[in-house]
């Protein structure tokens, strides 16, 4: 019974974060028995992905000290003969001191310099051009932080995990067609290939990239929902398997663990954001321009959760 009370506790928690915090809440509903612990730690061995060491940084972040820390959370559309672009670029700082995370979404036809190409192009292009490195580098050099940690989740395979949960619901807000699928207003329910189709639509939303964004984040809420779930965690080795193939991170088993046990009070209070711009043509391409100003209050806002 104990157990059971933890697990519903914790269901609770899991309904309000997105993205990175997925990874961690596996490992929190893991932990309870050994051979879901040691799948998951296979799992956790498939992901290991980029190394990055963020020169923005004088020291180490400390774990056991709760230092703050941000990750780069990218959403990637690869297809086959495609490498993709990140079509999801969230950042994400974690203050357990303030018991606090911020999640800021940025445009991904924002316009910025591409930190090692040389040119200014839409900052989802930096994928395109150099990959999870370029991406974090051009983020750096746009918010003048550091970025400690990155996950990249294939939103192609992301159904493979959408299915291995048997399936998710969300609330639509809007009546929505694409493809040949329709998507009525109200409680819906999705398979793994609904699931992707929903969270593409960008053109006919009139809220454009915006819309498409807060699609993404809802299939992903309700991934976590249904993860966390007593019944769900019978197909944790689907689940596990599915993570494994459709999600790359520079962070290790250990260092996941350390963060679910020395972070957890940050789940107490989490705000989302938009650096919102204005759409503007550049020699006949359309961007996402964000006034300096805004830019500016974005950056002191991220460099003050951090502790910088």
């Amino acid at each position: 019974m104990r157990s059971e009370r933890k697990l519903k506790k914790k269901k609770r928690k899991t309904r309000k974060i997105i993205g990175f915090t997925l990874l961690i809440l596996f490992i929190g509903a893991g932990v309870y028995a050994a051979s879901v612990y040691q799948s998951l730690a296979g799992a956790i061995q498939t992901m290991q992905g980029t190394e990055h060491k963020t020169d923005k940084r004088v020291d180490d972040i400390k774990f056991k000290s709760k230092d703050p820390f941000s990750v780069l959370i990218l959403g990637v559309d690869e297809r086959k003969n495609d490498k993709g672009r990140s079509d999801t670029m969230i950042v994400m700082t974690v203050n357990p001191k303030q018991e606090s995370i911020e999640l800021l979404s940025l445009p991904r036809d924002t316009r910025t310099e591409i930190i090692g190409k040389g040119t200014n192009d839409k900052m989802n292009h930096a994928y395109a051009f150099g990959g999870v490195s370029m991406s974090i580098n051009t983020v750096e050099a746009y918010l003048d932080i550091p970025i400690d940690y990155y996950v990249k989740m294939n939103m192609e395979g992301f159904q493979d995990i959408v299915n291995a949960v048997g399936g998710v619901t969300v609330d639509n807000d809007m009546d929505l067609a694409y493809k040949g699928y329709n998507f009525k207003k109200g409680t819906i329910d999705l398979n793994g290939k609904e699931a992707l189709i929903y969270s593409r639509i960008r053109k006919e939303d009139p809220r454009g990239d915006y819309g498409r964004q807060m699609r993404q984040r809802q299939v992903i809420q309700a991934v976590m929902k249904k993860g966390s779930s007593l019944s769900t965690l019978t197909n944790y080795d689907d689940i596990f398997k599915a993570l494994g193939k459709n999600v790359e991170t520079n962070l290790t088993f250990n260092e996941m663990l350390s963060i679910q046990n020395n972070y957890k009070s940050s789940l107490k209070n989490i705000e989302q954001y938009t650096l919102q711009g204005d759409n503007q043509r550049v020699n006949g391409i359309f961007y996402n321009i964000v006034p300096d100003d805004k830019k500016l209050e974005a950056q002191n806002r991220i460099k003050t959760h951090l502790g910088l």
